[in-house]
């Protein structure tokens, strides 16, 4: 499984939207992605990269495209979608 394809599992999971939906999430635009939501969706993108975010990355993490860019810092490169 690739990067995006993990990336895009996870916040098809937690919050319950498909592919055509997802580039344009926000923190907050849908009721899912409630503080309960992102905490949730913080939770299985560490699992799914095993990585640690720190509490300014998940205080940041505010939109589908945000998230790619505070994953790159942790090393994880999410593919661009065609």
């Amino acid at each position: 499984m690739t990067n995006l394809e993990k990336y895009n599992k996870a916040f098809k999971r937690i919050l319950k939207k498909e592919g055509e939906e997802l580039k344009d999430l926000r923190y907050r635009g849908i009721p899912a992605w409630d503080s309960m939501g992102h905490m949730n969706l913080m939770g299985e993108l560490e699992e799914f990269f095993d990585i640690m975010l720190d509490t300014q990355d998940v205080l940041a993490f505010t939109t589908y495209e945000k998230g790619k860019e505070i994953l790159a810092k942790y090393g994880v490169e999410i593919e661009k979608e065609e």
